[in-house]
């Protein structure tokens, strides 16, 4: 490869894993306030392959493709007017979401605000496991539902990369933190804040639990009908925050007459929160879990293994030294 090219994951049509191919393709240059990123890894999250196989974020993007939001790597070239960032610095970030960001690629542009400084703690595997998942925590946590203490919350799928994020930011901000997830999970769940667990597969949580604040559902309607059921557990007034299945008319009508308020919810971009996020898990009060890492070239098995449902944390892609 030469200075002007660079190896990425691609695919040409929407399908299952066997679409994503490792080709060499153009390098990209910044643009004025954007930064040029080497990327050293980068997290594989449940919205890529519901992207690659034609759902999540689909409808947004052209071929030929290239899949990935969670970076993190080093500054390489900035653009001109950055003058937050320079070469060499360590950063991560989640550029660009919903539109394409070109993750898993050995380079990135992207504005230089929608980076932060990588947390110090943490090597490059386990920073791209952060960005996509913590913020969607800390903007449906603090953002969205304003959690306070003594807040009673509950947290469905609360295992996985979103979950165990919300998980410890609701506990930090000291609320009553209940979480759904299989009973193997839940010494490990505790130990990140969780004061009550329940396993999914015996107990239905609307029978276990009652007079929640808030509820954030990581699994939604499609799965079980799981946002429909987290109205009953809810009090009046408490709020429902609909993440993966967002809010359709019979759940609206539902949760209009429970006397409870619900909202649809999409991460977005955020420098500035990973800038918070990044000071917490410095000071080891958040901590982050990478179950597997793969290299570049088994992005398929990577796939495969957080479409099967079951990652506790991450999982992550290794790109460059």
């Amino acid at each position: 490869m030469s200075e002007h090219t660079m190896r990425a994951v691609t695919q040409t049509e929407f399908g299952g894993p066997e679409v994503l191919t490792v080709e060499e393709v153009a390098r990209p240059e910044p643009l004025p306030t954007e930064v040029l990123v080497r990327v050293h890894a980068a997290g594989v999250n449940p919205v890529d392959w519901k992207t690659r196989e034609g759902q999540g974020m689909a409808g947004l993007q052209t071929f030929p493709l290239i899949l990935g939001w969670d970076v993190s790597g080093t500054v390489e070239e900035v653009g001109f007017g950055v003058t937050t960032l320079k070469p060499g610095d360590e950063v991560y970030g989640m550029p660009w979401f919903p539109r394409a960001a070109g993750g898993y690629a050995e380079y990135v542009t992207a504005p230089a605000r929608q980076w932060a400084r990588k947390p110090a703690t943490l090597d490059h595997a386990h920073a791209a496991a952060v960005p996509l998942a913590a913020l969607t925590a800390w903007q449906t946590v603090v953002d969205t539902a304003h959690v306070r203490a003594g807040q009673r919350v509950l947290i469905t799928a609360a295992a996985g990369g979103v979950g165990h994020f919300a998980v410890q930011f609701a506990r930090h901000l000291g609320a009553h933190v209940i979480a759904t997830a299989s009973a193997a999970r839940h010494p490990w769940l505790k130990e990140r804040g969780a004061d009550e667990t329940i396993d999914y597969t015996t107990t239905r949580f609307e029978d276990a639990v009652e007079d929640v604040d808030v509820v954030i559902d990581l699994v939604g309607d499609a799965h079980d009908e799981t946002s429909t059921r987290s109205l009953k557990v809810l009090r009046p007034g408490g709020l429902l925050v609909a993440v993966p299945s967002g809010v359709s008319p019979e759940l609206a009508q539902a949760a209009e007459a429970a006397g409870v308020r619900l909202t649809a919810y999409l991460v977005e971009p955020d420098g500035p929160a990973l800038t918070t996020i990044a000071g917490l898990i410095d000071a080891g009060e958040v901590a982050v879990e990478v179950e597997e890492t793969f290299p570049l070239e088994q992005v398929r098995a990577a796939h495969a293994h957080v479409e099967a449902g079951r990652t506790r944390g991450k999982v992550v892609l290794t790109v460059t030294e």
